[in-house]
């Protein structure tokens, strides 16, 4: 390789007869051996072209071996070929050459580095379904084999990945070797290794016969699930779930059940956790006696468990395992066996169980029917439904439709609603705060008919309420239900209601008409924001409170994009006009920011008008700008061309400007 396309061979060697087919592979090896990092990463993803270039021949005598001598990099550059190289068959030949890719590959396997091993490790499964039988024994099995008894930890736990990849197709003789390799593994002395191994042990297991799995596998699951590292247990329950399916109900109750008794009783937290996290495939690969018999049992401590992790995990899964209970009995099953102790995760101390619990209570109801969700469930609910956690309270409420579809939308009104308009009204400004976030939820569940009789006031209610925080969640509460429910439902609904606060004696609460105007206006559209919102608007710039007549400057600007060319300019011009020569400073300010929007909006909608060639349409809206005011038609303190007059203001210049700019563009 070196004597191919070292430093003296390179281009200007090759180029003596024409032939610059070293070119690219110089290249590599100047990019390989490059102080930058990023260099050399971007040389290991051109790969693909670089071996294009060579052709398979070379590919395989002279890139494989150089890149198998310099596997020494940083490892962002290491992961880049270990995933290269799994692509690689076609470029080296065709699975007939796909063992040359397993040198450099088995070196990567090798590595310190986790996630390096762990791509070098896929690209060699996925290279291994190319090998024939023939290949994959002369080359791939010895290759696994070499792993499995390597010097340092990182090669074996490598090797465990193979496995189950290589045995199917393997003789007889050679799957006798893999078993023993394998059973060296999950006892060796690393514990990284037996950990590695315990992962792999469920899907080893599926490709060996039975006779093999009741004779070698089970006796491996005994031990690793009693290692003496906990995180070796904990995978050892994994593995559990993918045994439990190849063994018969006889053999699981002899085999492996011990076991799982065990650890479901496990010293570690961590082990009683996983067998709470797996408990529903558990629950599918033992049948439902063994569930009867062990494992409610077994579910019932892990939910009054000493951790919270532990009672949150089994929490999650109460009502996948109510789901997956024979039908016959279920019910019994559940109110005897289940429900006392969801009785006590409901006032739990840790919110992380409750919030769990939460999550997944209301699906219990429609298992459990109508009368014991009313009389056994209901109370939970509301229970939930005021806890101090937001999560609980948000799960309870985002899942209302399951209790809905089993009790009916007046029994819920009774029950629920209530506890909601309470919590809507509650002294703590936060708790309100969180019920109105989870307005739109309920509004959704619960239909517009339902929503304007129950809680369509309460919506409103917050619109004046005495902190600003409730009154701007309420704003754009209303946005997500006019969303929900329609613009026809706004404008009969919520948009008369706002519009009577712009007479509020409060300037608090006439500012929050505007809020709400801005924006309803995009979500209602230009004929609802020109007809119904932009008078009221228009009418409260003259506000004897300055931060309202400011607002209403910031509104305009806001809705301008909604309006018509004939609203901005007979309606909204003058009235910024006016707001142009307020005497409060903000008030100009603002002002002036719109007056500039609204003079931008006109100059685009000018240049549509033209772009559609109706000259007529331009002429009537640039006489309609520039057209002099009649005596009637007055909008500030004195005449209207007063302000284009006073060369001494800024705010007049900016709008001189743009009033010589569409004459010129007129014209």
């Amino acid at each position: 390789m070196a004597g191919a396309a070292g430093p003296g061979t390179g281009p200007g060697a090759a180029g003596g007869d024409g032939d610059d087919s070293l070119y690219p592979i110089a290249v590599l090896i100047d990019e390989l051996r490059n102080e930058d990092v990023q260099l050399r990463l971007n040389s290991i993803k051109k790969l693909s072209t670089i071996a294009l270039a060579l052709g398979v021949e070379r590919t395989r005598t002279e890139l494989l071996p150089f890149l198998t001598d310099t596997i020494y990099d940083e490892d962002e550059v290491l992961l880049a070929l270990a995933e290269q190289l799994g692509n690689f068959t076609g470029l080296v030949g065709g699975p007939d050459f796909a063992h040359c890719l397993l040198p450099p590959l088995e070196s990567l396997a090798t590595v310190e580095e986790t996630v390096v091993r762990d791509k070098a490790v896929e690209s060699l499964r996925q290279i291994s379904q190319e090998h024939t039988p023939v290949a994959l024994e002369a080359h791939f099995v010895p290759l696994v084999k070499r792993l499995a008894s390597g010097d340092w930890f990182t090669s074996r736990t490598s090797a465990c990945g193979l496995f189950s990849v290589c045995y199917p197709r393997a003789s007889n003789a050679v799957k006798a070797e893999i078993r023993q390799h394998f059973r060296s593994l999950c006892s060796d002395d690393t514990p990284m290794v037996r950990r590695a191994a315990a992962s792999k042990l469920g899907e080893f297991a599926k490709v060996l016969e039975l006779d093999s799995v009741k004779s070698e596998i089970v006796p491996l699951f005994t031990n690793l699930a009693s290692d003496e590292q906990d995180s070796v247990r904990l995978l050892a329950v994994e593995a559990c779930v993918s045994i439990a399916q190849l063994l018969s109900q006889e053999d699981l109750e002899a085999l492996v059940m011990p076991t799982l008794r065990q650890a479901a009783e496990d010293k570690s937290w961590r082990v009683r956790y996983m067998v709470a996290d797996k408990f529903s495939e558990l629950q599918k690969a033992v049948g439902p006696k063994i569930t009867l018999n062990d494992l409610i049992p077994a579910f019932q401590n892990l939910l009054k468990d000493c951790e919270a992790e532990v009672r949150a995990a089994a929490a999650h899964k109460v009502k996948e395992l109510c789901e997956n209970l024979p039908a016959e009995g279920r019910e019994t099953i559940i109110m005897n066996q289940i429900l006392p102790f969801i009785k006590e995760l409901v006032s739990d101390t840790n919110q992380h169980v409750k919030s769990a619990l939460a999550s997944v209570i209301m699906g219990l109801s429609t298992i459990l029917g109508k009368e014991n969700t009313i009389e056994h469930l209901l109370p939970l609910f509301l229970a939930q439904l005021k806890d101090e956690c937001p999560e609980v309270r948000l799960n309870i409420i985002s899942n209302l439709d399951c209790v809905n579809e089993v009790i009916g939308i007046r029994q819920l009104s009774q029950s629920l609603l209530p506890a909601i308009v309470e919590l809507a009204e509650d002294a703590k400004w936060r708790v309100r705060l969180a019920i109105i976030e989870y307005m739109p939820l309920l509004a959704g569940q619960l239909g517009m008919e339902f929503f304007d009789e129950k809680l369509n006031s309460l919506c409103m209610a917050w619109l004046v309420d005495h902190v600003y925080a409730i009154r701007e969640a309420a704003t754009n509460n209303l946005m997500k239900l006019v969303q929900k429910f329609g613009t026809e439902w706004a404008q009969n609904t919520i948009v008369p209601k706002v519009l009577v606060m712009a007479n509020d004696p409060n300037y608090l609460h006439r500012m929050t008409t505007l809020f709400c105007i801005n924006v309803l206006s995009e979500a209602c559209g230009q004929e609802i924001t020109t007809k119904q919102m932009l008078p009221i608007v228009l009418k409260m710039a003259g506000d004897q409170v300055a931060n309202v007549r400011f607002n209403v400057a910031k509104s305009l600007q806001k809705i301008g994009p909604i309006l018509d060319t004939d609203a901005l300019q007979e309606e909204v011009k003058p009235v910024l006009q006016k707001l142009g020569q307020d005497e409060d400073m903000d008030v100009k300010y603002f002002a002036q920011e719109a007056i500039s929007a609204v003079a931008q909006r006109l100059r685009k909608l000018d240049c549509s008008a033209k772009a559609s060639e109706e000259p007529s349409a331009r002429g009537a809206d640039k006489n309609h700008f520039l057209r002099p005011r009649g005596p009637g038609e007055d909008t500030g303190k004195g005449p209207a061309h007063q302000l284009h007059g006073n060369t001494r203001d800024t705010l007049a210049q900016l709008e001189i400007a743009e009033l010589v700019h569409f004459s010129q563009s007129g014209d």
